[in-house]
């Protein structure tokens, strides 16, 4: 059953207390890595045993591992001629310059898109002034390559199109432009389809034939290993590149990539760039912000996303651009006021439909019981149909569509749950679909109407038959069990060396168990605790400690009831001064107290 809505839902504003839902949660301690390897790491660098056992958990098991991780260099960046068609994308932009060809850099309206465009636009217009960028309009021309696009290169006399964060599953996108005599070059890290497009290059880590041995860049990653091969082939250091590395950073976070490998080195990197000597359109954006302390890879992702993304939801991506590639602090400013204006709309928009989409829900029972969300409103702003998708999957934590109406068809987003692959139950559907793509845990979607609930009753059908009731709950995924007394300077000047967190190499989860507050604890903002926790065994041990959305359980923790808890530990900056808190993400009272 398909739940359709096309007048305004009033309903209770349950957006707010929604996303402190006090959700059951599962506790998983990871398996215990192999004891001859931790006793190594242990030896060889120094640590204690519970580091060394995160370490090898995240597949460090030698030195020279451990060196990688922990002292990433551009050195460890892979050669980008190893890419499949790297080497016949440069030839083709090296004739384009000889001849003083007309580039059109062209990217999608997203983060990792708009990004992507800034990088590779920005480092060419250095050497060719011939150059121009294009972002599709989301509205009249939807995502990826349009038809319109093609037609705008080919009326302005663009013979080369350097596409970044899509064009992998644009067969007849491609096939009009070779009519017209226009090559693509291809730079995307979506999965492809069972043909590749037949572009002049096609570079794409997922490509099957593609032996590349980093698999998980985002699109402005890519782009960015376009300029290292032009770099290298032309002998420019690779210092060179590290003014770009703000942009890349920004898509890794945004785009919700792993940080491993050679993500890790790029984030490394565009982490230190972005704090020391951002580009002038982020430090506009932090002014703008009143944002004065340094960011890391999560802060990116809520604070920096967020405002870039706002350009190309409710207006065009092209703003977002043109503040990436703002030379002066004046035209950043200017353009960063523009799109700050867009954002507050966003934010407005997100709330409204937010609160709509979880009043269907709760007002429809057979809805409320299935393993799926599909939500569709022909009224609903396109441009946030994806952070409703995420709200939605946060609270009912299950794989979720919301769809709207665009251009006569309905247009979506789907959000997933941990380790199950929303693409390939969308692909399962496939039949009833005019156009999709995207990754494990997002994906966008175009269906024609009259499908929508055929559709939905198909995906509910493949999710129910593949999903395994375990991940309908969320997890707690824990490092080790530890005590208070573990938690020692030198254990957190090693913890702290193992950012930039982000997917795959999260800040470390740990689990300490009977502990009680110390008569300190309060609300603080709307509903979460602020505690000063103990140890039951030593009182002596006290750590600060905030748990967000936590205000239901302030009698108990008030009454010194003894309960376990899973945390992060992290710096927490107020006013100018840094101090040690525990970010509790889970409690359990011991059953005795």
């Amino acid at each position: 059953m398909i739940v359709q809505q096309n007048k305004q839902h009033g309903g209770k504003n349950k957006f707010f207390s929604s996303q402190y839902l006090q959700m059951e949660k599962r506790w998983k301690i990871k398996d215990k890595a192999n004891l001859s390897v931790v006793h190594q790491l242990s030896n060889e660098l120094g640590i204690n045993n519970t580091l060394a056992e995160i370490l090898a958990k995240r597949g460090i098991k030698t030195f020279d591992d451990a060196k990688y991780f922990f002292r990433p260099s551009l050195a460890h960046l892979h050669n980008p001629f190893l890419m499949k068609d790297m080497d016949k994308a440069i030839d083709r932009i090296e004739l384009a310059l000889k001849n003083n060809e007309k580039i059109l850099i062209y990217g999608d309206y997203d983060v990792d898109g708009t990004t992507a465009v800034a990088l590779v636009y920005t480092f060419f217009q250095k050497i060719h002034t011939n150059i121009n960028y294009y972002i599709p309009d989301r509205y009249t021309e939807g995502y990826g390559i349009s038809l319109q696009g093609i037609d705008w290169a080919h009326e302005n006399g663009y013979s080369l199109i350097i596409a970044l964060d899509c064009g992998i599953k644009a067969l007849e996108k491609i096939k009009y432009a070779n009519e017209r005599n226009i090559d693509f070059i291809i730079c995307d890290h979506h999965r492809p389809g069972n043909e590749i497009p037949e572009a002049v290059a096609v570079l794409d880590p997922k490509r099957n034939d593609c032996t590349y041995p980093y698999k998980e860049l985002s699109g402005c990653g890519i782009g960015f290993k376009l300029i290292q091969a032009y770099s290298l082939k032309n002998n420019f250091p690779i210092e060179s590149l590290e003014p770009y590395l703000d942009l890349v950073v920004v898509s890794i976070a945004s785009d919700i990539v792993a940080v491993t490998g050679e993500n890790r080195v790029l984030a490394y990197y565009g982490i230190k760039r972005f704090n020391s000597n951002p580009r002038p359109g982020f430090k506009a954006m932090l002014e703008l912000a009143n944002i004065k302390r340094e960011l890391s890879i999560s802060d990116l992702v809520f604070i920096i996303g967020p405002r870039i993304n706002a350009a190309g939801r409710i207006e065009n991506g092209k703003k977002a651009v043109e503040l990436l590639i703002a030379e002066s602090s004046a035209a950043a400013l200017e353009s960063g006021q523009s799109i700050n204006i867009t954002n507050t709309q966003r934010r407005d928009l997100d709330i409204k439909i937010t609160e709509q989409a979880l009043g269907m829900i709760d007002e429809n029972k057979e809805l409320s019981e299935r393993k799926t969300t599909v939500l569709f409103n022909n009224e609903w702003h396109k441009g946030v149909i994806g952070i409703v998708a995420s709200r939605l999957t946060e609270k009912y934590y299950r794989p979720t569509i919301v769809l709207t109406e665009s251009n006569g068809m309905a247009t979506g987003s789907a959000r997933s749950v941990k380790n199950f692959d929303v693409y390939e139950a969308i692909e399962a559907c496939s039949e009833l679909l005019e156009q999709f793509g995207g990754h494990k845990y997002a994906a966008g979607l175009t269906l024609k109407l009259e499908n929508i609930n055929a559709f939905s009753k198909k995906f509910e059908a493949v999710v129910s038959a593949s999903i395994h009731d375990d991940l309908l709950v969320p997890e707690i995924e824990i490092d080790d069990v530890i005590n208070f007394s573990n938690i020692t300077p030198k254990f957190l000047r090693v913890l702290k060396q193992f950012a930039p967190f982000g997917p795959d190499n999260m800040s470390p989860v740990f689990l300490t168990k009977n502990v009680v507050d110390s008569g300190a604890v309060c609300i603080v903002g709307s509903n979460h605790l602020k505690m000063n926790l103990q140890s039951v065994t030593n009182p002596k041990e006290k750590f600060s400690a905030i748990a967000f959305g936590a205000k239901n359980e302030f009698n108990d923790v008030y009454l010194r009831k003894a309960f376990d808890i899973c945390y992060t530990i992290e710096e927490n900056e107020w006013n100018g001064t840094s101090t040690l808190q525990l970010n509790i993400k889970d409690i359990k009272f011991n059953s005795g107290s």
